[in-house]
């Protein structure tokens, strides 16, 4: 009996010493919104919205929802994990649809704080093709496809989209008379984005060649970007638009700016030129505070938001609308470089939950 009780002693002094290593913090944050990426032919999406899966090293989940609902801070035992962030899942081809993210294995140490910046390049490859006249004269009933493991996509003669794909082996496929033929296989790594001409010979009398086997198929290394850099924020256009809106990130770096989206949540209000109210009950209806995440506390990282008298006024307030605070919103005005202290965003006239 007491060589029973000894052990029992024992285990549970183990057990105490497993859950006894203390607590410490976890801090995410993504790189500066110039991050260069590939060249993926279109926006960058709003970081805020991608899918945040954070595992203990014992496989258990910790957090699995959006970044932007993430607390700055998360306290959590000391010891390994491993943290995931993608723009979104992506599991088969598709169209218009590149995925950026980044994984890594970091350590929380006990009593400190475990500061970690995700760096997000894109994911899955890409191809695009530039179908040549020659080839819908020669092969009128053909039709192509990019085909790979996973899945594949019927590439119309008027299609301009890239095609996307997980890494690893794409083939160009030519479809005509009940044939199936492979014109060409690549091996695609992430990030790449190739681009493929499609073309027929000709004969000598002019006339093109007709069946499968006249088909050529060119790589245009100038498109093969598996290095080249796109600047997030770096094109003239974002912003014109409430679903192709600024981040906060954009709206900070791209000041001064008329006429524009931008899109965060409502994390304050009650401003001056040096602080702000982050928690009710709050007295101004004429300004609030858009951070990058609903849980943001720290200003510098927000926009300043007028509220001119008027409909987003009356919506967004935080005295008449208490419960806006943690609510993501896209408002539409002028952005500036100062209001309060902070880049701001004035002129305020239109807006979309």
């Amino acid at each position: 009996m007491k060589k029973l009780v000894f052990l029992l002693f024992l285990m549970s002094c183990g057990l105490q010493d497993a859950d006894d290593r203390g607590t410490g913090k976890l801090r995410l944050s993504f790189t500066d919104v110039s991050e260069a990426l590939t060249r993926s032919g279109g926006q960058f999406p709003d970081t805020s919205d991608f899918l945040l899966t954070i595992n203990a090293s014992s496989g258990k989940t910790v957090y699995d929802g959006v970044f932007g609902a993430c607390p700055e801070e998360i306290d959590l035992p000391a010891g390994s994990y491993d943290v995931r962030v993608v723009s979104g899942e992506f599991s088969k081809p598709a169209f218009d649809a590149p995925q950026y993210g980044d994984e890594k294995c970091i350590v929380v140490p006990s009593g400190g704080v475990a500061d970690v910046r995700l760096v997000c390049s894109q994911l899955n490859s890409g191809v695009r093709l530039d179908i040549d006249e020659s080839f819908l004269t020669s092969c009128p009933d053909g039709t192509l496809h990019l085909s790979s493991s996973d899945g594949r996509l019927l590439y119309t003669y008027r299609e301009e989209r890239i095609a996307y794909f997980l890494p690893g082996q794409v083939s160009l496929m030519l479809s005509q008379g009940g044939r199936d033929q492979v014109l060409l296989t690549r091996n695609l790594q992430p990030r790449q984005v190739l681009n493929l001409g499609v073309s027929s010979a000709q004969s000598s009398s002019g006339s093109a060649f007709q069946g499968i086997g006249s088909v050529s198929v060119s790589v245009d290394t100038s498109r093969f970007w598996l290095d080249d850099e796109y600047v997030i924020g770096g094109s003239s256009d974002k912003g014109k638009s409430w679903d192709d809106a600024f981040t906060v990130a954009h709206a900070i770096s791209n000041a001064p700016k008329e006429d524009v989206w931008v899109s965060g949540y409502v994390v304050g209000g009650d401003l001056t030129s040096a602080a702000a109210s982050f928690g009710p009950p709050f007295k101004s209806r004429t300004n609030v505070l858009v951070g990058p995440r609903s849980s943001t506390t720290e200003r510098s990282s927000c926009i300043s938001v007028q509220l001119p008298a008027g409909k987003v006024r009356d919506a967004v307030n935080l005295v008449d609308n208490p419960d806006m605070l943690g609510r993501k919103v896209c408002l539409k005005g002028d952005l500036v470089e100062s209001y309060f202290g902070l880049v701001g965003l004035k002129n305020t006239d239109d807006m979309s939950l």
